[in-house]
């Protein structure tokens, strides 16, 4: 799942462009505080286009690398337009919040993304959703994935409001692989626990008789 899902590298390619801006901030903001915003966003920008580069070079997960990039350019294109450094940051909290209302949408129409995803990368197509048992674990688990994002839709845009890029830029982080293993952990353990003792498990949907 965790590969399914994206992996670590995306996890991780996602937090680089933060702490390489916050880092900058922070150190920029001493050293020369008058080019504090350019030298910061250079720093978040160059820091997305190297991760993007380097997957596309060793061939790992270019999509999601460059899904990664988008936020960060157009954060970057929003506080360069604006002057405020946690605008840096806005079209990731939107994107959050955008994600939140998708999966909760797709559990009420009766396609949980958390199958959706998962079922298209094991090309098992709607297979998934014949299968009762696995079809309720993914809804369940998806409720999860829903939670995370809306969880940090709320934290992120209070930050955002309360003006503090630094702590922003450190909060979604934290919020980023540490919350997205948790959920990963936690939605596999609900899935176990939806399939009936001799279940084949997601590999083998079982459809309803």
């Amino acid at each position: 799942m965790l590969d399914v899902l994206g992996g670590r590298r995306s996890a991780l390619d996602a937090t680089l462009p933060s702490v390489a801006f916050v880092v900058a901030l922070v150190v920029t903001g001493r050293a020369a505080p008058d080019a504090v915003l350019p030298v910061s966003l250079g720093a978040g920008t160059l820091t997305a286009l190297a991760v993007a580069g380097w997957r596309a070079v060793r061939g790992h997960q270019v999509r999601a690398a460059v899904l990664g990039l988008l936020p960060v350019l157009g954060g970057a294109v929003v506080a360069a337009r604006t002057g405020r450094a946690e605008d840096f940051f806005a079209v990731r909290i939107l994107a959050n919040a955008a994600s939140a209302l998708a999966w909760t949408g797709s559990i009420w129409v009766g396609r949980p993304l958390l199958g959706v995803v998962t079922g298209s990368a094991l090309r098992q197509r709607g297979a998934w959703r014949a299968d009762p048992h696995l079809y309720r674990g993914y809804a369940r688990a998806s409720w999860w994935w829903a939670g995370s994002f809306a969880l940090r839709t709320v934290v992120l845009g209070a930050l955002y409001l309360a003006s503090t890029p630094v702590l922003l830029g450190v909060v979604q982080v934290a919020l980023s692989w540490p919350l997205m293993t948790s959920v990963l952990v936690v939605s596999w353990r609900v899935l176990r626990r939806a399939l009936p003792p001799g279940h084949p498990g997601l590999l083998h949907p079982v459809p309803a008789v």
